[in-house]
């Protein structure tokens, strides 16, 4: 079983790796396949502090400031939306979860003899 765990653990690593190698080659790609350094190539998540302490962060180009994600916050609650897909979802995931557990309990009695 070490042997087992042993093996599993060091191919998951190996994957991670080889997945991190694989990005940067990629990236490298697109710069090489561009053919020249554009300044306004921007990567997708940017932040910056400035002199004051301030932290600014851009996503894809468009600045984002805890000032607006407090707000659309606010908005949200206020709005108190009902999304029936999300409460359909979480219905479905309680039922599965229960239906999971009882098959466990009752496999679990069958084998133990109870």
């Amino acid at each position: 079983m070490k042997m087992f765990m042993l093996k599993a653990l060091f191919l998951a690593a190996l994957m991670f790796v080889s997945v991190l190698f694989g990005m940067q080659q990629a990236n490298e790609g697109i710069h090489r396949m561009k053919g020249f350094h554009d300044g306004d190539f921007k990567s997708a998540l940017t932040i910056n502090e400035t002199n004051e302490g301030e932290v600014q962060a851009s996503v894809l180009g468009n600045d984002v400031s805890s000032h607006d994600l407090q707000k659309k916050r606010e908005k949200l609650e206020e709005m108190k939306a009902y999304n029936f897909f999300s409460s359909l979802g979480k219905s479905v995931s309680e039922g599965i979860s229960e239906l999971t557990e009882k098959s466990v309990a009752i496999i679990t009695n069958l084998i133990t003899g109870k």
